[in-house]
């Protein structure tokens, strides 16, 4: 049996717990660093991403969960879990942030790309190896770069950003810029699930 951590430090962690579990998957709560030994998985849910670095920083949970990612543990990073991943991340107003960020993969992101909370949107997203996503972009950040190993592998069109990546995926880890949990669209976390079972 397959068991998906989802980190509960903030965010929208709940979501993601029913969404997994309505999969039929078995799930656990992540807040320590002895958590991280029980999953095959990990989802890194969207919320404040400057709060949620901070967090994983003061429990010392960030370096090992860096270690269990060399190790080859799946990662799924959703909005604000996609920042946490990246290895370069700035600010569409502020320009670099210098946040916290596990630095694990090879992402450049930039946070609020859209605008704020009233430029939130819902749209469809083409993601390879899933087919289209339906996917919420709230206060979303956008991936402006990807290098080797990394690769994006969805965008999503803007009215006035234009064409921006939304999904990328570097051998185990998957970052998406949006929030699945919202729309319920349930592809992506099969998805991730076919990827742990590998």
């Amino acid at each position: 049996m397959v068991v998906v951590g989802v980190l509960a430090l903030q965010g929208d962690f709940l979501e993601h717990l029913e969404i997994l579990r309505e999969l039929g998957v078995e799930t656990r709560i992540v807040k320590k660093p002895e958590d991280l030994s029980t999953v095959n998985g990990l989802v890194i849910p969207g919320g404040e991403s400057t709060t949620i670095g901070t967090l994983m920083a003061v429990k010392d949970l960030g370096d090992h969960l860096v270690k269990h990612l060399e190790k080859g543990l799946p990662v799924m990073g959703t909005c604000a879990g996609a920042i946490l991943l990246a290895n370069k991340v700035a600010d569409r107003v502020v320009g670099e942030t210098n946040q916290y960020t596990l630095k694990v993969m090879n992402i450049s992101i930039v946070r609020n790309i859209f605008g704020r909370q009233r430029n939130s949107f819902i749209a469809n997203v083409e993601v390879e190896n899933v087919g289209v996503v339906r996917a919420a972009f709230i206060r979303a950040p956008g991936i402006v770069e990807a290098w080797t190993p990394a690769k994006i592998t969805g965008y999503v069109e803007h009215p006035t950003v234009g064409r921006v990546g939304a999904v990328a995926e570097q051998d185990s880890i998957l970052a998406l810029t949006f929030h699945p949990e919202i729309t319920g669209d349930k592809k992506i976390y099969q998805y991730f699930v076919t990827k742990i079972k590998r």
